[in-house]
């Protein structure tokens, strides 16, 4: 079990380094880090958690 958690841990922080040596610098230069394909998908995505967050909110609270 040790073993499985060193792993994850040891994935967790691989990925961060690529997002800090690779995303970063990119961002920081100006340039996007989404395409037009990827802007895309993140809207569908905010689209559809703000539906659902509409359906599933206290009636009380709901912004109907």
């Amino acid at each position: 079990m040790l073993a499985l958690v060193i792993a994850l841990v040891l994935c967790v922080a691989l990925g961060t380094a690529v997002v800090v040596v690779v995303a970063m610098p990119a961002r920081r230069e100006g340039r996007q880090l989404l395409g037009p394909a990827g802007e895309q998908v993140v809207e569908r995505v905010r689209d559809v958690a703000h539906a659902t967050r509409g359906r599933t909110a206290d009636p009380a609270t709901r912004e109907d």
